[in-house]
This record gives C-alpha cells, sequence and structure tokens, in this order.
C-alpha cells in the first residue's frame, strides 16, 4: 500500500514534512512538494508540521503555503527533560 493511500484509509492526525525540504524551500521543486502537501492536508482536513524550521523568512514562506505548525531552532533550541 502506498503512502497516499494510508492517508484515505487510516486515522491520521497529522502529516510531517521532512526537515530536508524545508532547508532547501528555495527550490522550486521542493516549494512545489511543500505547498502540495499542505494542499492535501487542508482537503482532509490533517494538521500539517515542517520540521528544521531555521529562521522567520523560511517561517513566513511556511505559513503562507499553508503549514499549521513548526518545529526547529528557530522555534525553540532542545532542552533538558526533567523528571520529578
Amino acid at each position: 500500500m502506498s503512502s497516499f493511500a494510508y492517508l484515505s484509509q487510516l486515522p491520521v492526525d497529522y502529516i510531517k514534512i521532512d526537515g530536508s525540504f524545508i532547508n532547501k524551500l528555495n527550490d522550486p521543486i521542493n516549494y512545489a512538494i511543500v505547498g502540495s502537501i499542505c494542499k492535501i492536508g487542508q482537503a482532509m482536513n490533517i494538521h500539517v508540521i515542517a520540521e528544521w524550521l531555521e529562521d522567520d523568512a523560511v517561517g513566513a514562506q511556511l505559513q503562507t503555503l499553508g503549514v499549521d505548525s513548526v518545529q526547529g531552532y528557530g522555534v525553540a533550541k532542545p532542552a533538558p527533560f526533567f523528571l520529578s
């Protein structure tokens, strides 16, 4: 079964876009792929998350494309996990 088939048959809560696409978002092909993933997510009411956000300019592009959430150093650096 292909990845797209899973989208239509499983209860998917979110789609996470790999950081390798975000890191090279200035490439027209990567930009088109990210935009297409966002359109699929919007059409299917699936939350879209992008990894590897490094700066505000890329964040603005992702917001324009329709990404719902981001992860990366541009948002917050990794922090230690504290157990009580």
